[in-house]
């Protein structure tokens, strides 16, 4: 357990598998409630049937993050199962590696639709009542490309990472008086995100290059880290990538 974690409510998009199960399960052992949410239901169910088997608490609502009404939903039900919601993590992602001149621009929309605005709609759904509370946090995962452009044939997904920190960034000088606001920025995390690229030479080059991976449950603590600092403490920024990792 943790006296800055114990207790708080926790919202998770993303949670079906990676960074947001491993966050789920690892929160939960350390005391918090947390509300799994994703597009594959089953598998949801299996993991919050697994984390209260361990003493825990946790529910699950299926929810795709392009959708804002879904994100709204994922939020009410947090505040129908247990009172009220501490932290939103907006986690998921899609990745999708190809050169622009391939110009495959239905996967761009995608990642704008996931990775920019199913950020948003999560802001949107629980900031109010945070307001309402009077605190709240948010944890945004963005990623090292967010800080410099993945290359070759990161432009695109790079575009929607930089986009998540200017979001986050924003966010926290205009509501930074009660609600704090963490940008996590891993490297290569061995998830499904490495999976996203439909570009056979990118989905390649993305494998090799998470042969380095580290495992999800590192970014798990580092969301710990930020979530249980005292209520006057704002963790900004974490970066963190496998001590390999030279980008």
């Amino acid at each position: 357990m943790s006296k800055g974690i114990e207790g708080k409510v926790v919202v998770i998009t993303g949670a079906s598998s990676g960074l947001g199960e491993s966050t789920a399960r690892h929160l939960a052992r350390l005391g918090a409630a947390v509300v799994l949410g994703a597009r594959r239901e089953e598998r949801l169910n299996a993991i919050v049937e697994e984390i209260k088997a361990e003493g825990g608490k946790a529910t699950a609502h299926a929810v795709d993050v392009t959708r804002r009404e879904d994100l709204a939903a994922l939020v009410q039900h947090a505040v129908n199962t247990f009172g009220r919601v501490d932290v939103m993590i907006n986690n998921a992602g899609l990745m999708a590696i190809s050169p622009i001149a391939e110009l495959r621009v239905d996967e761009w929309d995608r990642m704008i639709d996931i990775n920019i605005k199913g950020v948003m709609y999560g802001i949107a759904a629980a900031l109010p009542l945070f307001e309402q509370q009077g605190a709240g946090h948010f944890i945004n995962i963005s990623s090292v490309a967010g800080i410099k452009v993945f290359s070759p044939g990161g432009s695109v997904y790079s575009g929607t990472k930089y986009a998540v920190r200017a979001i986050s960034d924003g966010l926290r000088h205009e509501v930074g008086s009660s609600i704090r606001t963490t940008t996590i920025e891993p490297g290569a995390v061995d998830s499904e995100l490495k999976h996203g690229s439909g570009h056979q030479a990118s989905a390649q080059a993305v494998a090799e290059f998470y042969k380095q991976a580290i495992p999800a449950e590192s970014v798990a603590r580092a969301i710990a880290f930020a979530i249980e600092q005292p209520a006057d403490v704002d963790i900004n920024e974490i970066v963190l990538r496998p001590t390999s990792q030279d980008f």
